[in-house]
């Protein structure tokens, strides 16, 4: 009876400092109005101005997971999200940075909690950030003309989707915040995750177009590419159709991103040894 006691008090434990991280996070970002406009700024711009270029030009033809020919900016929408998604992981990556020079991090990380629990809880704050950012931009693209599909099931399965993406790259930021040791060094780094990650995916062009135009090396750089099936897990959700490997290659990146992470911010190695050697 007192160890069920005792196991429950330490859930209880775990839950609440879940809770007071996630709120933390939270908070931060709704006094910071500047960066949820910034987070909108480059997909909206992106379908508003890249698709409009395009919309007559670049035809997507019939195929998984559509079932008629469909405009540019619709099939790019599910790219755009994936933006948001990239681009809020990789700033948590930065957050997690700055709360390490500031020593936020080091109190944080001395909570009688195990330490693959607070990262957890880190990751959670930064993937619902990421949904939080994602709902807004559809807001937007639904009034500037591009309607994703609505139906219940296939709802469900996109928000599904779109959340363990979320998980996936705030798990790659985490393990970026690893090796970034100066906030100087961030946008550097950034520059060899964000645009490779982006550019080399189906979010703006489809695999069999890049295979038809003979760029072959693009078109395997892109099927290894994690982001890909990211965008695609969603893509196929919203229509829902079934997504192949997709799912178990995002989930696979997601638990490697963050079993190094926890093993990165060990006290023996990683981060440990970073604080070590700052103090020294």
């Amino acid at each position: 009876m007192t160890e069920s006691r005792a196991a429950r008090a330490c859930a209880a434990h775990a839950l609440q400092a879940m809770r007071a991280i996630v709120l933390r996070e939270l908070i931060r970002f709704a006094r910071q109005r500047a960066r949820l406009v910034s987070a909108l700024v480059r997909p909206v711009l992106w379908l508003a101005v890249f698709a409009a270029g395009f919309r007559n030009v670049f035809g997507v033809a019939i195929v998984e997971p559509y079932d008629t020919y469909i405009p540019y900016d619709l099939y790019i929408a599910p790219g755009l999200v994936g933006m948001v998604l990239l681009f809020n992981g990789m700033q948590s990556s930065l957050a997690m940075v700055y709360d390490r020079e500031m020593g936020l991090m080091r109190l944080l990380l001395t909570a009688p909690l195990p330490r693959w629990w607070l990262l957890l809880c880190k990751l959670v704050a930064a993937a619902l950030l990421s949904l939080v950012q994602v709902l807004a931009f559809v807001a937007v693209a639904a009034l500037l003309g591009t309607t994703l599909p609505m139906e219940a099931r296939s709802l469900l399965h996109a928000l599904g989707a779109t959340l363990a993406a979320a998980l996936m790259l705030a798990s790659l930021g985490l393990l970026l915040s690893v090796h970034v040791q100066q906030l100087e060094n961030f946008a550097g780094a950034m520059n060899f995750v964000i645009f490779p990650m982006y550019f080399l995916s189906t979010a703006l062009y489809p695999l069999w177009k890049l295979e038809e135009s003979g760029a072959t090396w693009v078109w395997r750089a892109a099927q290894l590419n994690p982001f890909t099936h990211a965008v695609e897990w969603i893509r196929f959700a919203l229509y829902g159709k079934d997504p192949g490997i997709a799912p178990l290659i995002v989930l696979a990146t997601l638990l490697l991103c963050f079993t190094l992470a926890c093993r990165g911010y060990e006290p023996q190695r990683g981060f440990g040894t970073l604080a070590q050697r700052g103090a020294a």
